[in-house]
């Protein structure tokens, strides 16, 4: 079986490259929707990467710098993200068409080569040279452990362009031989569930809230001096409107940055492998989020995406279907288990705060999902503050005392 990582590198890019990685980004994103575009021309949206291969590749050639595994890459790209939107379909799921906006490339073993302190890129316009920015002590990090040890093999990578810096999420995989790869493939996979809402922007299975008090207050503050100065009409209270939307989306940046931050801590300092979201599709016809709460939500997801994998710790997401109506404690399922903030069992008594419990049952979707098998062996669950939630939603205690005992199971 195979045993994957991606691990981010800083790059140190001029900016004479970094334009041409600019210039490449944005033929790579228009390929990309130009494929989606044509895929859902026809009276069936078209999935196969074969026909819309030869539906579109000599014209993203034609119109393009583009590398041509880079516009191979385009193609499954957008085939990927199309197919995802039929599946959803099919599941009764509302989705729209795709469409790419995050600036990235992807890189492959023809237009990405490795080096030991650096990386030869492709770009529109020949290659460029970028050396990696790595920690003082890269002996103890993810680079040392994955990049840079024989015994993982270099895939490929992900060119992201974030917060002012070039970021390549280089990919590794490792062969390792198992005799019972059912268990191999749930072993030590222990899970920390993360719920996402309104007055609690996330929720760990671990007992730990973060509030979205600060967000709702610079949210309404933010609104506020948009309309007093929409009021003025002037074109200086246009281009202040401006202003104040990029002084709130920097804010806003802030705070889930040290959000994602402190998800990732969590789940190291409870061993976990995995951090488990609820699926963002249609949060906000959930929770009754604001476009504002949706755009947070899916930023604090690519925030924990990407900096959990320095850490190789997967990141999830889970179908969200009655994991706020769900017991975590017997399961039983009713829509008068909740109500507002107060998760109140109605066939077992079981009490808690909602969210904290649709916490747990994000992470035992997850388990169940991937969970093929009970082998024994190391231990599988949903990480609490003091213990684990089997797949059967059983408590299992730690081996010894140590732990905060006194928060909420």
């Amino acid at each position: 079986m195979e045993k994957r990582r991606t691990v981010p590198v800083k790059l140190d890019v001029d900016s004479d490259d970094a334009a041409l990685l600019e210039d490449t980004v944005d033929e790579f994103l228009w390929a990309a929707n130009y494929v989606t575009r044509h895929a859902f021309e026809g009276e069936y949206v078209t999935t196969s990467k074969t026909t819309l291969h030869d539906d579109t590749y000599e014209d993203v050639r034609d119109e393009t710098a583009l590398h041509s595994n880079h516009v191979q890459a385009a193609r499954n790209k957008a085939a990927d993200a199309c197919k995802s939107v039929v599946e959803k379909w099919k599941n009764g799921k509302k989705a729209s068409r795709p469409y790419f906006t995050s600036p990235h490339v992807v890189y492959d073993h023809r237009t990405a080569t490795f080096h030991d302190e650096s990386v030869s890129l492709a770009t529109v316009d020949g290659r460029i040279e970028a050396d990696y920015v790595l920690p003082d002590n890269e002996r103890e990090t993810p680079h040392a452990e994955y990049i840079f040890s024989d015994e993982y093999e270099t895939t490929g990578a992900e060119l992201h362009y974030s917060n002012g810096s070039w970021m390549l999420h280089i990919h590794c995989k490792m062969e390792v031989e198992s005799d019972t790869p059912e268990q191999d493939a749930t072993e030590n996979r222990t899970v920390l569930g993360v719920d996402l809402g309104v007055n609690n922007l996330a929720v760990a299975s671990t007992g730990t809230f973060w509030t979205g008090d600060e967000f709702d207050h610079w949210r309404r503050e933010y609104e506020n001096r948009r309309g007093n100065l929409q009021q003025c009409g002037t074109r200086w209270a246009h281009e202040n409107i401006q202003s104040v939307g990029r002084k709130e989306k920097g804010r806003f940046k802030i705070t889930l940055h040290r959000i994602s931050n402190e998800l990732v801590a969590e789940a190291r300092e409870y061993e976990c492998s995995v951090i488990a979201f609820e699926d963002l599709t249609d949060i906000r016809d959930r929770t009754g989020a604001s476009w504002g709460h949706k755009w947070a939500f899916n930023r604090l997801y690519e925030y924990v995406q990407y900096k959990a994998a320095e850490y190789g710790i997967d990141v999830e997401q889970v179908d969200p279907e009655n994991t706020s109506r769900r017991c975590s404690t017997c399961g039983f399922t009713h829509p008068d288990n909740r109500e507002s903030e107060l998760f109140e069992c109605l066939k077992c008594g079981y009490e808690n705060h909602a969210d904290y419990n649709a916490a747990k049952n994000i992470g035992l979707r997850y388990l169940r999902r991937t969970q093929t098998g009970s082998g024994g062996g190391a231990p599988v669950g949903v990480r609490l503050n003091s213990g684990t939630l089997n797949a059967n939603g059983a408590y299992d205690s730690p081996a010894d005392s140590v732990g905060q005992s006194g928060s909420p199971r």
